[in-house]
């Protein structure tokens, strides 16, 4: 196989695993945006992006800030079909707990 066809494969490859990972999971962006993944690109300008139900668009998988079954700084990423919902655990302006 030559070095171009190697390189192409480990692309694609890639791609094909990143799809099988993402595609299905809920997310959350750094921008704000949640929803679950619809697909994954190749785009050859940006890398890898994804499309989330409910947005129009695409994004790239850089942005994704929390994905489901994964862990973030406060511990575990609770399930929301599961009724948990971390925004109660922290102080917000509206009831004064914040200043």
């Amino acid at each position: 196989m030559t070095t171009v066809k190697l390189h192409a494969a480990t692309i694609l490859s890639a791609l094909g695993d990143a799809q099988s990972e993402l595609v299905g999971k809920a997310v959350i962006l750094t921008d704000g945006k949640a929803g679950t993944v619809e697909n994954v690109w190749l785009d050859e300008l940006h890398g890898l992006r994804i499309s989330i139900g409910g947005h129009d668009g695409k994004w790239p998988i850089s942005t994704i800030k929390f994905e489901q079954g994964c862990q973030s700084a406060e511990g575990p990423i609770p399930d929301r079909a599961a009724g948990l919902d971390r925004r109660s655990e922290f102080p917000s302006k509206a009831d004064g707990r914040v200043g």
